[in-house]
């Protein structure tokens, strides 16, 4: 069975992007074959795999408006069992040019089915907003992981988040479901980030992930040389966050589906 997660909340700098390049990183060393799937024109995902996007020549964009069949468009990363849809900033364009288009909130899943049977897992990265692309991505996933930062303010907006995909559900993908909420950017040494903590436990319960991902400065600076935490600082406590939350992750989706 392929599990297509999509790492979700309109709010940005929350880990988004980190969090779906290093567990899918995480999920391939431990064997699982994996693809990322970069639909946030900022291509934030592509960069951070190392991916030069001078050199591309197909993206994600070939496949949403010029109907590129998908699998012309994943690019290797250079790392065993991780693949890449990679995204271009012509992507931004995508909302406009699509206006048009018949049933176009189910172009990725409909481009996903092509490929799907190939992997184990289908990560995908939509933008810091809940547009076209975003709800193109939460249409052709099966669950949701929504990132939140344990910073002040941290619930705010994802009463909008969890409408969008509320209605998501009832109009476009009725099997979509939450797969947990993951605390990002955590703080120890502060009050406030215990306080988001425990907020969140209280709107959330059982979905809140058991893992929390800590400040990490190892964590900030892997992107800039394109590498993963696990290539960039492996002894990190980053590095042992995302381990651990991709072992949590695979033991929920395994009670998900006994």
């Amino acid at each position: 069975m392929t599990h297509i997660i999509v790492f979700a909340n309109q709010k940005g700098g929350v880990g988004k992007t980190t969090s779906v390049v290093n567990v899918g990183a995480a999920l391939a060393a431990r064997g699982m074959r994996v693809l990322v799937v970069d639909i946030d024109p900022q291509g934030n995902s592509t960069s951070h795999l190392g991916i030069d996007k001078t050199t591309l020549t197909a993206s994600l964009y070939d496949v949403l408006v010029r109907d590129l069949p998908i699998s012309q468009a994943i690019h290797p990363t250079g790392r065993p069992n991780l693949e890449i849809v990679p995204a271009l900033p012509a992507l931004a364009g995508a909302e406009v040019e699509l206006i048009n288009v018949i049933a176009r909130e189910t172009l990725l899943r409909r481009a996903l089915q092509t490929v799907h049977n190939r992997y184990d897992y289908i990560l995908i990265d939509p933008p810091p907003s809940l547009g076209l692309l975003t709800v193109n991505a939460l249409t052709a996933a099966r669950y949701v992981v929504i990132p939140v930062q344990a910073e002040y303010l941290a619930l705010e907006g994802l009463s909008q988040l969890l409408h969008t995909i509320t209605l998501v559900r009832d109009n476009l993908n009725p099997t979509l479901d939450i797969l947990g909420v993951l605390l990002t950017l955590f703080d120890a040494r502060t009050r406030l980030a215990s306080d988001v903590a425990k907020e969140l436990v209280e709107h959330f319960g059982r979905r809140v992930f058991r893992t929390i991902i800590p400040r990490n400065v190892r964590l900030g600076e892997a992107p800039s040389f394109g590498e993963t935490i696990f290539e960039y600082a492996p002894d990190s406590a980053g590095a042992r966050a995302y381990t651990a939350l991709a072992e949590e992750l695979q033991a929920r989706l395994q009670t998900a589906h006994t």
